[in-house]
């Protein structure tokens, strides 16, 4: 696998404008384009605490490819915008590649303006469990309000399945019709678009069946980059297709989970006695990497 390397100080991914307002983060816009031109999908990780931050950017920083990280509603309703901002604005300070603190889900037009007013530089409204003409109103209302500082918003078209923490699609979601993409991003603006052609959130219970077809369906009506959700657990062949087909940002979460726990049960299982918080969870961080970095060496997730 090819991957690109930035300059030391990854600003030749950064638009003077974002330098001025968002340094030491990016926003998703160059990235994103960057990959649909280039054929490639970026690696989007849901962090849920501050080892998991430290092992997504240091797999990032080994492998110089840009990241963006990641958090849901039931995140940071357990520890707040704030605290995970500040985390990840910590890490990227340190970095030499470009970071995208991204809000994952949004549920709702005033979290996401929170997300705004915090620092977040990407944002997703998600707005699938409303009508079509509910979702198109409060993405363009997201949009509206983000788009004057650069921020990018991110839409959902379809209903991504699964169930993870507060975050329930169902089981049985019908599949996109592609002339709601046309519409939906005609009337939102919005900057990239997650697509419902299969995948779920949460551990599956047998092999995810994804439409590829339809997703080249909806690529062909769009031009804005594309974004697969729930993709942990999807065969390494089909979200490499997925990636052929137009999708520029592949998000992770479940596998995540699954590493840093294995981590910190394994230290525990070695040695139950354990009560310092850092040798275990330094475990966890230790998965984390591991995973990140594999799973970025085996799908292309990166930049070339």
């Amino acid at each position: 696998m090819e991957v690109a390397t930035v300059g030391k100080d990854g600003e030749k991914l950064r638009t003077a404008v974002e330098v001025e307002l968002y340094y030491p983060l990016v926003t998703t816009k160059q990235l994103l384009l960057d990959a649909q031109k280039g054929g490639y999908a970026i690696g989007a990780f849901n962090v849920e605490n501050m080892e998991m931050v430290q092992a997504v950017v240091a797999a990032a920083e080994e492998l110089q490819s840009p990241v963006i990280l990641q958090t849901t509603p039931s995140t940071v309703k357990y520890a707040d915008l704030a605290y995970f901002y500040a985390n990840v604005k910590t890490a990227a300070e340190k970095a030499s590649v470009p970071i995208v603190m991204h809000l994952d889900h949004g549920n709702s037009f005033e979290l996401a303006m929170q997300a705004l007013r915090t620092g977040y530089t990407s944002i997703m409204i998600d707005g699938s469990h409303e009508s079509f003409e509910d979702n198109i109103k409060v993405s363009k209302a997201v949009e509206d309000a983000c788009h004057p500082s650069g921020v990018c918003v991110e839409a959902e078209l379809g209903k991504v399945g699964g169930k993870e923490d507060d975050l329930d699609g169902g089981d049985d979601n019908p599949y996109p019709d592609p002339r709601e993409a046309i519409e939906i991003v005609e009337k939102k603006g919005v900057d990239s678009l997650a697509v419902a052609i299969g995948t779920a959130h949460g551990v599956y219970k047998g092999t995810p069946k994804v439409d590829v077809e339809r997703l080249s369906e909806i690529q062909k009506v769009v031009s804005i980059p594309l974004v697969l959700h729930g993709t942990s657990g999807v065969p390494d062949e089909v979200v490499k297709e997925c990636i052929r087909r137009g999708i520029c940002k592949v998000n992770y979460a479940t596998d995540l989970r699954i590493a840093f726990s294995k981590g910190v049960n394994e230290v525990l299982h070695d040695a139950p006695d354990t009560i310092d918080p850092k040798k275990y969870n330094s475990k966890g961080r230790d998965e984390v990497k591991k995973y990140v970095m594999d799973i970025v060496s085996r799908m292309e997730v990166s930049l070339r």
